[in-house]
């Protein structure tokens, strides 16, 4: 047995004060046991040390606990009411969460073996850390010491990372103290429920290699016709199963249809998915799970950032009967894999997502009708971004041989919407998901808003001509009510995107349904615009209501109404002349007649479910910028990247920006890294790099500084090239804000920011400053003499600091230790909080102007030399140390000849030197007259404890 054990469980044993024993050893005790009358003896080496510091823990055993005597037991009381315990000083701080995260790593890495905290990566399963059952009581019996919370041993099982862990544990400690505003769960936030719903990215994965929403357009814009042949890696018998006779058991009368050839290609590995389990999983799940990582990344949504958010999970998906005879070494996942339910809710435990995960299964109305769901659960409040669509893998032909039964197939596979050719349905597959978001919260959070939700609305057909007999009053009962919810008429609707599956039946109700109400009450000369997408992919099923969304969707982007295809001439059993509607037989632009462009979407199950979506383009002020924020690279195994790039980033300033790629493989990266290269020849560098700035970003990683695109082509053909970096991330560390010194300053160096953050900050801090000026500080910014003046330049990089602070703070990004140099010091200690805005603007103009008084001959040189290795041959009257740059980089600063000499000394010996461009020798003996004063000065203000200053808040965008 003892062979058997792990490293790890030898540690553990350890830990609760059991030594190994040599096996020679044990078993002479063992035999000494039994041959000795006692009936409880137990050899064991125990070691006493181990023991006493568990006195008093849980972590004692049980047998064990006679042999230790308990350390007194305090009273249970909150963390900030122990004085002087360890846990109240680690809590003292501002950062609590903080805190409480370094304890949580801190046992982390001694009960699960790892080399120290920081090996511990905060968002990380415990399950992936080398968690078990065993070390998981371990874990809470140690964090119940410290917190003296009486802590359940489902701990881990609950709260499954070390970040959510540290969070509960804040909510549970001094929950009435000072600190307790930011434990608090946050209150349900109301919202209006009539608000619109904005759909802020999409992603898709569709027959003709339409693996994201550009090429999907290109598709449509072209007139593609996608349907092919059966595929031959599914295992089915394609020798035997077609039949011309539509009453052959088992056999379809079709060779053709839309397939997504790729569907079974998937990276479980990025997914956190094991092969075993890949496999018994549903394409229809894996392709969800692809899609909606796009849809995030195209959002510009690091999926990270959602974790424990109320964001809701609708996904439409029809069971396939995939796994039928699965292998026996994958049973046990069998059934979550192939389980529709569990679509939903494999998405919310992939990504974290807490709000309500719902699997629709309405047949052919599937993604719709989630997608109604989701902006329902939207305006009520359930959730504050929902993921909606759909997906359908046909893992069997089933659903051809059941229509060629019905005589509901069409002979070649295509869908010939409303036409007179029309003989039945042609089948496809694929995946769409959107991300929608309430409107204000869009603009709120500066996501593209790619359409409007305006209304939708669902029902049922009720007792109609048969189970699965269309009916047409109550599509135009649905069609009334999504209007009604949308506060529309019919004749504000341009264009409907039809169910439109090309059946005999089928088409000619839905026809005269719209005709009954799109129809009517139209100007002669605009009529109501009508095609179906299952032309060009044929009947996606449970993803054909999120294609027929993204398709109009991409229309109003382009404004262009794409063709409907095979529609010989309008079916003759409709009568058109009921009501203004015209087919799509050729493309249309789509122009603006008096309002918004806006199209219907109908989605109509076997089920007798019915579902119809008014979509509408984005308001005037958000179209632009959407319009920019095209999906940008999307990843699923690997990184896909689209045809969009972003062109709303910055302008460029100086050098260009830095590409910055990454994925969870060095494989994947160089995949990313080809991929990416046959999309970027012609677009603008800069744009690139902002569209790649809002990735998620994983391990491997690499950044391209400059000369991007031979860089780029030698990273996807795994060389070296001077301007790429690559490199493996490590767990997040601590950051620390240096504010730099003089000499960093040029003018305009604030010129270019325009976020409204950094001017906010720069012009409470500038207001401040100019207090204690002769002329604006900000004036003196753009000025290139006044700006390398001593009075003014000082001031000047205070200011830059304090702004360059407030702006990154407000991304998220927190300093853990703040430090400078030189005048950088005054502005550290203001960000700490030691000095208020009035007494450091008061010291920092006084610094400067003293400085600009003090003797102007000196010189300051940078030396390719140690401290330990100047200090003999300085003169402490006329040099001194002025900083020290690296180990081996020293800037001394004082008399010109003093300083020369040095230099010249050690530019014989072969090392650089460098003479700075500064006005004064600052940091050296020249500074002497100037103390007093400044002293009296500094003895003047007011100085305050460490209290960093909290992040500001970002303005609505």
């Amino acid at each position: 047995m003892a062979a058997g054990l792990a490293e790890a469980d030898a540690q553990r044993m350890r830990r609760g004060g059991l030594l190994p024993m040599a096996p020679d050893e044990a078993l002479a005790l063992f035999d000494a046991a039994l041959a000795d009358p006692a009936a409880t003896l137990v050899p064991a080496r125990l070691d006493p040390a181990a023991l006493r510091r568990l006195a008093g823990s849980p972590d004692v055993p049980p047998l064990l606990r006679g042999l230790v005597r308990p350390a007194p037991r305090r009273a249970a009381s909150s963390a900030t009411g122990r004085g002087g315990s360890a846990l109240a000083r680690r809590l003292a701080g501002p950062d609590r969460l903080g805190a409480l995260l370094g304890l949580v790593r801190e046992h982390v890495a001694a009960v699960a073996g790892h080399p120290s905290a920081d090996a511990v990566d905060p968002g990380r399963t415990f399950q992936d850390l080398g968690f078990d059952s065993l070390t998981a009581v371990e874990l809470r019996n140690r964090l119940t010491a410290d917190t003296e919370l009486r802590l359940p041993a489902t701990l881990i099982f609950d709260y499954p990372t070390p970040q959510a862990l540290a969070g509960y544990l804040l909510t549970h400690i001094a929950p009435v103290a000072a600190g307790a505003a930011d434990t608090a769960s946050p209150a349900p936030a109301a919202v209006a429920t009539g608000e619109p719903v904005a759909i802020v990215a999409m992603a898709c994965r569709f027959p003709g290699e339409a693996d994201n929403p550009e090429r999907m357009w290109r598709l449509l814009a072209e007139g593609a016709d996608t349907i092919g042949e059966f595929p031959d890696g599914r295992g089915w018998d394609l020798d035997d199963l077609f039949d011309p006779d539509p009453d052959a058991p088992g056999k379809c009368y079709a060779r053709e249809g839309g397939f997504v050839h790729d569907a079974a290609r998937f990276d479980a590995d990025f997914f956190g998915i094991s092969p075993r389990e890949a496999t018994a999983t549903d394409p229809q799940q894996r392709l969800l799970l692809e899609t909606t990582w796009e849809a995030f990344e195209a959002a510009g949504i690091a999926p990270a950032t959602l974790r424990g958010t109320s964001t809701g999970v609708f996904a439409g998906v029809v069971a396939q009967q995939y796994g039928a005879e699965a292998p026996l070494e994958i049973e046990g996942y069998s059934i979550t894999g192939t389980t529709t339910s569990v679509a939903s809710g494999r998405i919310a435990y992939t990504f974290g997502l807490e709000g309500p995960a719902v699997t629709v299964d309405t047949a052919c109305s599937s993604s719709l009708v989630a997608i109604h769901l989701a902006a329902q659960a939207l305006r009520g409040g359930e959730c504050d971004l929902a993921l909606a669509g759909g997906a359908t893998v046909m893992a069997n032909p089933t659903v051809f041989t059941e229509f060629s039964r019905q005589r509901g197939l069409a002979r070649d596979g295509r869908c010939k919407s409303f036409a007179a050719a029309a003989d039945g349905v042609g089948w496809g597959e694929g995946a769409g998901m959107l991300v929608l978001e309430r409107l204000s919260d869009a603009r709120r959070n500066g996501h593209p808003i790619l359409a409007v939700i305006r209304g939708s609305a669902v029902n049922q057909d009720g007792a109609s001509n048969g189970l699965t007999a269309p009916n047409g009053p109550s599509q135009q009962r649905v069609i009334r009510q999504a209007l009604a919810n949308a506060r529309l008429e019919t004749s504000d609707v341009d264009a409907v995107e039809a169910h439109g599956t090309g059946t005999t039946l089928g088409d000619p109700i839905e026809a005269q349904a719209l005709l009954a109400t799109y129809g009517q009450d139209r100007v002669e000369n605009r009529p109501l615009w009508l095609g179906s997408v299952k032309s060009n992919i044929g009947h996606t099923q449970a993803a054909a209501g999120v294609a027929s969304v993204i398709k109009m969707i991409l229309a109003m982007r382009h404004r262009q109404l794409p063709q409907t295809l095979h529609v010989d001439e309008p079916s003759p059993h409709v009568d058109w002349s009921a009501g203004n509607i015209t087919l799509l037989t050729e493309p249309q632009p789509w122009q603006r007649n008096g309002h918004p462009r806006r199209a219907g979407v109908s989605s109509f199950g076997i089920s007798g479910t019915n579902a119809h979506i008014i979509l509408e383009e984005p308001p005037a002020a958000d179209e632009d910028e959407s319009r920019s924020e095209q999906a940008g690279p999307q990843s699923g195994s690997a990184g896909t990247e689209s045809d969009g790039m972003d062109s709303d980033g910055p302008e460029p300033v100086g050098a260009p920006a830095p590409w910055l790629l990454s994925a969870k493989t060095p494989a994947a990266l160089t995949e990313l890294a080809t991929r990416l290269a046959t999309v970027v020849p012609d677009r603008n560098s800069d744009d690139v790099a902002h569209t790649l700035a809002r990735r998620a970003q994983h391990p491997h990683r690499a950044v391209i500084l400059a000369d991007h695109h031979d860089a780029l082509n030698a990273l996807a053909a795994g060389d070296q090239h001077p301007s790429l970096v690559r490199g493996t991330a490590r767990p997040a560390g601590k950051i620390a804000f240096l504010c730099t010194g003089q000499g960093s300053q040029h003018p305009n160096m604030t010129n270019h920011h325009d976020d409204p953050v950094f001017i906010a900050a720069l012009d409470t801090v500038c207001a401040e400053l100019d207090k204690h000026l002769d002329r604006p500080l900000r004036q003196v910014m753009s000025d290139p003499v006044l700006i390398n003046e001593t009075r003014y330049t000082q001031p000047a990089l205070f200011a830059l600091h304090i702004a360059q602070h407030a702006l990154v703070t407000s991304w998220g990004i927190t300093p853990d230790y703040l430090t400078g140099h030189s005048i950088g010091e005054l502005s550290a200690a203001h960000l700490a909080g030691i000095l208020s805005l009035a007494d450091a603007a008061l010291l920092v103009t006084t610094r400067g102007r003293l400085m600009q008084t003090a003797t102007p001959d000196g010189l300051m040189t940078a030396i390719e030399a140690t401290e330990t290795e100047l200090a003999p041959m300085l003169d402490p009257d006329k040099v001194s140390i002025a900083g020290l740059n690296s180990p081996t980089s020293t800037v001394i600063s004082g008399d010109p000849t003093a300083v020369t000499a040095i230099a010249d000394h050690w530019t014989k010996l072969g090392r650089r030197t460098k003479k700075l461009t500064t006005s004064h020798a600052f940091h050296s003996p020249h500074m002497d007259p100037i103390l007093a004063e400044f002293q009296a000065i500094a003895e003047s203000v007011t100085y305050h404890p460490a209290t960093p200053r909290s992040s500001p808040t970002r303005p609505a965008t």
